[in-house]
């Protein structure tokens, strides 16, 4: 894992730990087509996952916030997985572009996408909703904010609810980014 936060083994799990781990590991993330290693070959959890155990109670409440947000949005699977690219692009997050890149790709996104937003170069896309998310995810990670002009266009194609669904996803991406560079934590190999 990292010499800073030690992989935790589901047989040294307290209960709460391990009622955590059970949610993580049996969890939509775990159901479908397994697209990145959730797990590490002893059982441990990948990623930001991991971290999450440390602090079961807080653990549980920011992975029910992330599956909310990767499963119940209005936002298509790829401008969901173009908004967390670009925040990992920002936050240069290894795992997670290591991990999200295997589920844009499976989310539809061409390799030539995938390497523009890896290098935050620019990306023509030709759907007006995925421009627009984009437009507002680039603004929101190098400024924290939009200004009048790009609220009013962001807002006049996705709508508000996708603006609050953009950010709160920018804000949990944002937040998985800093614990996994504050823990060293590398993508697997």
């Amino acid at each position: 894992m990292s010499d800073r936060l030690p992989l935790l083994r589901p047989a040294d799990l307290s209960d709460d730990q391990r009622e955590l781990y059970d949610e993580i590991a049996g969890g939509p993330r775990a159901a479908g087509p397994q697209l990145f290693a959730l797990t590490a070959p002893d059982g441990g959890l990948n990623g930001p996952f991991n971290a999450m155990l440390f602090a079961p109670r807080l653990g549980r409440a920011l992975q029910g916030l992330g599956s909310a947000v990767r499963y119940q949005t209005g936002l298509t699977a790829r401008v969901r997985e173009i908004a967390i690219l670009v925040v990992a692009t920002r936050w240069d997050s290894a795992f997670e572009r290591y991990a999200h890149e295997a589920v844009g790709r499976a989310a539809g996104l061409t390799e030539a996408e995938i390497i523009a937003l890896r290098e935050d170069a620019d990306l023509q896309l030709a759907d007006p909703t995925e421009r627009a998310a984009l437009s507002a995810v680039r603004a929101l990670v190098r400024r924290s904010d939009l200004d009048d002009g790009e609220f009013e266009s962001a807002q006049a194609v996705l709508g508000h609810a996708a603006l609050v669904e953009l950010s709160t996803l920018v804000g949990y991406y944002a937040t998985l980014a800093l614990q996994l560079r504050l823990f060293r934590v590398p993508a697997p190999e």
